[in-house]
């Protein structure tokens, strides 16, 4: 029984890594990310239409 227990608290302990390691990935993301009003707007490109005159 006591290897049952050892493996168990080794996937608990590799679970807790994973869900540490996913709050580490969108800790990350989020400080990545972009707000929708810092970027850029597009400004069209205006210069095909020169070329097919």
């Amino acid at each position: 029984m006591q290897g049952n227990e050892l493996t168990n608290e080794g996937e608990q302990s590799e679970a807790a890594e994973r869900e540490a390691a996913k709050q580490r990935l969108l800790a990350q993301a989020e400080a990545d990310r972009v707000p929708v009003n810092d970027t850029t707007r597009v400004v069209p490109d205006r210069r095909w239409r020169r070329d097919q005159r």
